[in-house]
């Protein structure tokens, strides 16, 4: 039985799992949006989510951490600089998933996966309440 075995295995071994991981926080905190597949953006959305509250915490310890575990120290630098300081306020919800379309040559449902606060990504103003 299978009780309590949350994480997908997405037929990796744990090593293969853990290094594919590694690689899908750095391009994501690099390039703020990546396509891959949508079991692959699921289970990185729970690693980079807690990449994020390490930076925003921002002491040494989590900077360590986040280090030890992304293992490139520009995208760390970006994570603590950069992105931590644009999710000051918000408590989650740092990542989003959007469903694209399948993989040509295995039907493997394709997604794209970013963050909610990306730079030059302008507010949209609330006007339904509003009449004109």
């Amino acid at each position: 039985m299978r009780h309590r075995k949350a994480q997908r295995k997405l037929n990796r071994s744990p090593s293969h799992r853990r290094a594919l991981l590694r690689n899908l926080v750095n391009q994501l905190m690099e390039h703020e949006r990546i396509c891959t597949t949508e079991a692959k953006a699921k289970e990185l959305r729970v690693v980079a989510e807690k990449m994020i509250t390490l930076g925003k915490r921002g002491d040494l310890h989590s900077r360590r951490i986040a280090s030890a575990f992304m293992r490139s120290k520009e995208t760390t630098r970006k994570l603590f600089d950069d992105i931590a300081k644009r999710f000051e306020e918000c408590h989650g919800g740092y990542t989003r998933i959007v469903k694209y379309k399948t993989r040509r040559g295995d039907g493997a449902p394709m997604s794209f996966i970013e963050l909610t606060k990306r730079v030059g990504e302008k507010k949209e103003k609330d006007t339904k309440g509003k009449a004109s």
